[in-house]
């Protein structure tokens, strides 16, 4: 979904949903759909915040996450307790961090005047901080021709791979095969993925690159080199699929819409629609060689491999698994390759796709924040889903002739009690914790919580901070309706080498909570 329509959805949300706190239904449903709440509170307003849950016999760890609207970044203790936090210069509202080996963290950030790009989740910057707040790194990708955007992976060697957008012309779009209906005035902006080399405080060399738009396939034109059936080739991508443009817009429209903070800054009425795939999350198998990432606008899910030289990811050879830069693996929306229909999906609007550790139950499968599920007689809802993608004695991904890549179902499902309560139709993600439990946080709301294997809730907690970041031009960034938002939060186990004989006791004074500003009189919106 076009994220400036996903922005106009949400707003539109806020307004006919009340603030008070959902309550499952704990009657017997084994028999029954349980009935529709008579409102959803996606975005968390007015609802108890902090620690809400804390079971008997948690595993010893931390949650951390980016604080929303604010450059730091917290780790907060099984009590909800804040017990560090690292410092950055630049905030961002979609911000992943990872916590390195040396107690160092790496993060991206939204660069303060990036040009053209405007898709949502831009981020520009990508950073090293140190335990005690010093910039080790700081690395700005972000120009007219490519921008970094939404989540990175730390490789063993020290490098970065990170999701970055690219910049072609229509016209260069048009001699692709793409049908003119489906090509914005500014072109596309198709994704890749660079892996970076740090080199000094505030230098990057890109070492291997692999690009969506090397592996192409359309049927729409005849004429041009990159003409197939999409059914005969589900490791190439169809040129044509993805989402329509949106409606045509005025610039003054959007220019009101900008004043209502309802717009990207960067958008324009030519380049709505050029965020074509909108990659959100990547991940690295270093046993497997591999990447996996996400992309919601077309609701799959991919595996590339990375053992290839660029030279060999631009290609269809070569490679430890023999195929260059083609698809390993998708899973999600067969009908992307014409192998199924809307019944055949599987995904929709996912995020935070990621390979299950080594000693972790599980292990090898994959885990998927499934968002926007939707249901033809009830609301949309979330759930996680893990899926074990079959594969043969040499760890190939199997794929029958003329069917679609398996699991048809996953191995292990959560989904709230009452069915829809747990809901965030964007951001968010999960991930399976040593204990086999799965840590989940639901994005839209902040809401980080643990679940047993049952799907019972065992710990939860509701991030209450919001930070002071303000506009370019000074003005404060609304606090509604993303208050308490997070894009990505991790829980560190407690031997994790990165907090080995640190200081780890509460911060004292705790920061202040975030209480939203009383509204103007007369105002009762």
């Amino acid at each position: 979904m076009n994220k400036t329509f996903l922005l106009l959805a949400l707003f539109v949300n806020i307004s006919i949903v009340s603030f008070s706190q959902i309550k499952a239904d704990t009657k017997d449903t084994s028999n029954k759909k349980p009935p529709a709440p008579k409102d959803r509170n996606m975005f968390g307003q007015g609802i108890p915040r902090g620690l809400t849950i804390h079971s008997d016999g948690l595993t010893e760890g931390y949650v951390m996450f980016a604080v929303p609207n604010s450059a730091s970044i917290y780790l907060v203790n099984r009590k909800g307790e804040v017990v560090h936090e690292w410092k950055g210069n630049y905030g961002g509202p979609e911000a992943s961090a990872y916590l390195n080996d040396d107690g160092s963290l790496t993060r991206n950030a939204e660069d303060p005047d990036f040009p053209v790009f405007a898709g949502g989740g831009e981020a520009g910057r990508l950073q090293k901080i140190s335990w005690n707040n010093k910039i080790l790194w700081d690395f700005e990708y972000a120009n007219e021709e490519a921008h970094a955007h939404h989540d990175l992976a730390v490789m063993p060697n020290g490098n970065i791979l990170a999701i970055a957008w690219e910049a072609k012309a229509a016209n260069e779009v048009l001699a692709a095969g793409r049908k003119p209906a489906l090509i914005p005035k500014a072109g596309l902006w198709p994704d890749k993925i660079v892996e970076i080399e740090p080199q000094g405080e505030r230098g990057g060399k890109i070492v291997w690159e692999w690009h969506v738009w090397d592996h192409l396939i359309q049927d729409y034109d005849s004429k041009k080199a990159n003409y197939g059936n999409p059914a005969d080739h589900p490791e190439l991508l169809d040129l044509n699929v993805g989402n329509n443009l949106p409606p045509l817009i005025s610039q003054d429209s959007l220019d009101i819409l900008k004043r209502q903070d309802r717009a990207r800054r960067n958008e324009t009425p030519e380049n709505r629609g050029s965020d074509v795939y909108h990659f959100n999350a990547i991940k690295y198998n270093a046993e497997l060689d591999q990447i996996a990432f996400s992309s919601p606008n077309l609701s799959e899910i991919f595996i590339i491999d990375h053992s290839t030289t660029t030279k060999e990811a631009s290609g269809h050879k070569g490679g430890r698994w023999g195929k260059g830069g083609d698809f390993l693996y998708r899973w999600g929306n067969p009908k992307n390759y014409r192998r199924g229909d809307s019944s055949s999906r599987k995904l929709f609007n996912q995020h935070d796709i990621r390979w299950i550790e080594a000693g972790h139950p599980g292990a090898g499968n994959l885990t998927i924040f499934n968002n926007n599920v939707a249901s033809p007689k009830r609301m949309s809802y979330s759930a996680i889903y893990e899926i074990a993608p079959p594969t043969d004695a040499k760890g190939n991904y199997l794929i029958e002739k003329g069917k679609t890549f398996s699991p048809e179902k996953p191995v292990w499902t959560y989904i709230a009690p009452d069915t829809i309560s747990f809901w965030s139709s964007f951001i968010s993600g999960a991930h399976r914790m040593k204990n086999g439990n799965t840590f989940i946080n639901e994005g839209a709301k902040g809401r980080f919580f643990e679940v047993n294997k049952e799907g019972k809730t065992v710990w939860e907690y509701l991030n209450p901070y919001r930070g002071e970041v303000r506009k370019p031009n000074g003005d404060p960034i609304p606090a509604m309706p993303l208050t308490f938002s997070v894009f990505r939060a991790t829980f560190i186990e407690a031997d994790h080498p990165g907090l080995a004989n640190r200081k780890l006791e509460p911060i004292n004074p705790q920061p202040k909570v975030f209480v939203m500003p009383a509204l103007p009189p007369g105002d009762k919106k």
